[in-house]
């Protein structure tokens, strides 16, 4: 078996267990958007059982690979039962990240689950009772990532990162998404984008902003020191995380990605109380010792009388 990218990979691996041998074609940590197919790669493409891809335009390489293989039932498409989010701005274009929304990664599941189930059906049962299992698993996180985003004051949830890729995550637990590319990360930076993004930084009062695992946090880096807002920390989009990582399987990466959006929001909160606080602070204290002096002026004149 071999997957496009390594967050299906990682389904697949916990779905197929030790009965299937899956690797992913693009290296955890490299970018979908960008990569280069390699000669190895076709050998891996013909020789596999099943081949399982994203679509939405995600992997705009794999069509030089594919064109090697003539067998069309090896290919599957895990997005077929999802609802893609469109482009405002490009007719017919859609947002390729479906994964980031977790109930759409159960959908993933069930489609690696069902192909699994069709080439081996000797082993049907273990991989229904794998994916049952799974999809509690993914169920709970749903809810948890829910919990957290609902304690969140509505004007704080609001997330800038590198690219465009938590459009599906912003629309399932109510964040407004904001980024300086597109969905794909193969464009340049463009200066009204970057200008967007300043301004929205500042009218917003923005405290957190964030940078993605697969992309070059230099540009982010850059908009954090002009504007004096904090680098939230490393979110992960296109690629699980190294095995050493705590994004290192597709469940791990949502919960991590979660805590890490959810905290810097969180905190941000508590800063803008303790900022208001001392805001107050700067004109009680001056009013509260006129309000001494005047009282004390008008006590003297009183007992002059």
């Amino acid at each position: 078996m071999i997957a496009t990218a390594s967050m299906w990979a990682d389904m697949a691996k916990v779905i197929g267990g030790d009965m299937i041998d899956v690797s992913s074609i693009v290296p955890v940590g490299s970018d979908p958007h960008l990569y280069e197919p390699t000669p190895s790669d076709i050998g891996k493409i013909k020789s596999a059982d099943l081949i399982f891809i994203n679509g939405l335009t995600f992997e705009s390489w794999l069509t030089k690979l594919i064109n090697n293989i003539s067998e069309e039932k090896k290919i599957v498409l895990l997005t077929k039962n999802i609802a893609p989010i469109t482009s405002t701005e490009h007719k017919g274009a859609t947002d390729p990240h479906a994964w980031m929304d977790v109930e759409n990664g159960i959908s993933y599941a069930l489609e690696i689950c069902k192909a699994l189930q069709k080439i081996d059906p000797f082993h049907e049962r273990e991989f229904q009772f794998n994916f049952d299992i799974y999809k509690k698993q993914l169920e709970e996180l749903h809810i948890y990532i829910k919990s957290r985003f609902d304690a969140i004051p509505k004007n704080k949830k609001v997330l800038i990162t590198s690219h465009d890729a938590f459009q599906y995550f912003g629309r399932k637990y109510g964040l407004e998404i904001f980024s300086l590319l597109g969905v794909s990360t193969d464009a340049d930076v463009q200066t009204n984008d970057l200008i967007k993004i300043n301004e929205i930084i500042r009218l917003r009062n923005i405290p957190a902003i964030f940078i993605e695992s697969t992309i070059n946090p230099k540009i982010m880096q850059g908009i954090r020191s002009e504007n004096n807002v904090k680098i939230g920390g490393k979110l992960y989009a296109d690629s699980i995380g190294d095995e050493n990582s705590e994004a290192s399987t597709y469940l791990k990466m949502m919960k991590y990605n979660t805590d890490i959006i959810s905290n810097a929001l969180s905190n941000s909160s508590s800063d803008d109380t303790r900022n208001n606080i001392q805001s107050k602070s700067r004109w009680i204290i001056p009013f509260l010792i006129s309000f001494y002096i005047c009282a004390f002026i008008a006590l003297y004149l009183i007992n002059r009388k």
